[in-house]
């Protein structure tokens, strides 16, 4: 079993949040479509030919491509890889891209399951961080979808937004509720560094909600969740039965993948490489065949760290049998010992031989996090 991941990082305009590699270059396009489909045929050994179970295009922004641009890259696909009857393929798109026509295009291509960037159904938190799509766009796209038959629906949405209160928020959340979609992935707003937002903060020309505020909201979201049917699965990210992403939940199972396209990550399960972050000097090593990655094999111990971080934050949490048969004793003493004070804090809870965070733990899931993995 493995996972394929392609990259599109083009933006019709960019975010004020993002500090993912993307650009606003269409001219781009044709050219990065031809070295994506070069590069899953030069690739295609490195998954060792396991079947391939999920396919995710995301960005940037994937809808930007054309449906004969998508078949391009599905045509290189389908030659070099073994896919999966039953895979799921994703495509990230933005609200203001799909329409009728749009999807009557892509209609005979594999895609079975929608990820839409909506972020917010409040048009003042739109322009507030540059979303190029309207709230009532947002709501017209999943109708759209589901009319031309898309039955796994999922949607992004971001809470502490400047000016955001609680009670806006908790409106969100029905809005969404209110769309029957089948997955919800949730994501509390975080400054990074050198983008747009982050330097409005700095100049204070915006309002940061305060992390007791942040809290409040994701215990709001907690209990909203639960009340309409969608399991926490992960952190951030809630589905209706049936309806977890399997592509998301393959990485957090440590399970092999292949990133296409630049800056993209790739996992084989012993290392990781990632592809060169400029779209330019990718197509040039693509067409001339020359490096276009860096790779660094991992330790029993970043390997270790990985399983942790990852696994924690999951609702099955860190399984204690598996850690045991892949990385030894050593590391699952060091496991349980440190997490010891944080189950009697009641933070963590062993059963069944898992060791997972309670809700309480949600609230401090990195301080544990820190305090499980290993640092020599």
């Amino acid at each position: 079993m493995a996972g394929l991941y392609i990259h599109i990082p083009f933006c019709k305009q960019r975010c004020t949040y993002c500090d993912f590699y993307t650009q606003v270059a269409p001219k781009l396009i044709p050219d990065l479509v031809n070295s994506l489909a070069e590069e899953l045929k030069m690739r295609r050994n490195y998954l060792r030919n396991d079947v391939i179970e999920t396919i995710y295009f995301g960005g940037g922004t994937p809808s930007l491509l054309t449906a004969k641009q998508f078949r391009s890259v599905f045509d290189s696909l389908y030659l070099n890889y073994t896919v999966s009857e039953n895979a799921e393929i994703t495509f990230e798109a933005n609200p203001d891209d799909i329409n009728e026509d749009f999807l009557n295009e892509i209609s005979d291509l594999p895609f079975n399951r929608i990820s839409m960037g909506i972020q917010s159904f409040n048009d003042v938190d739109l322009k507030r961080v540059n979303r190029r799509h309207s709230a009532q766009q947002a709501v017209n796209a999943v109708k759209v979808a589901q009319l031309a038959g898309f039955k796994n629906i999922s949607i992004d949405l971001i809470y502490g937004l400047p000016g955001q209160s609680v009670e806006g928020w908790e409106e969100q959340i029905d809005k969404a509720f209110g769309l029957d979609v089948q997955h919800i992935s949730v994501y509390g707003l975080t400054y990074e560094e050198g983008t747009k937002l982050w330097k409005q903060k700095e100049a204070g020309e915006l309002s940061v909600t305060e992390d007791e505020i942040m809290l409040e909201m994701y215990h709001s979201l907690l209990k909203k969740m639960d009340k309409n049917g969608f399991e926490a699965y992960e952190i951030s990210n809630f589905a209706k039965p049936g309806f977890r992403s399997k592509h998301n939940s393959a990485y957090w199972k440590l399970t092999p993948y292949s990133g296409i396209g630049p800056s993209a990550h790739s996992f084989d399960g012993d290392s990781r490489q990632w592809n060169i972050a400029s779209t330019t000097k990718y197509i040039n090593a693509i067409q001339q065949n020359t490096n276009f990655f860096e790779k660094e094999n991992l330790t029993i111990e970043e390997k270790y760290n990985d399983y942790v971080m990852i696994s924690l934050r999951t609702r099955e949490g860190i399984d204690l049998e598996f850690l045991d048969l892949n990385f030894g004793v050593y590391f699952l003493n060091h496991c349980l010992k440190n997490a010891d004070n944080h189950i009697k804090m009641q933070n963590l809870v062993r059963e069944n031989n898992k060791l997972f965070l309670s809700l309480k733990g949600i609230d401090i899931s990195n301080l544990i996090i820190r305090d499980l993995i290993y640092v020599d």
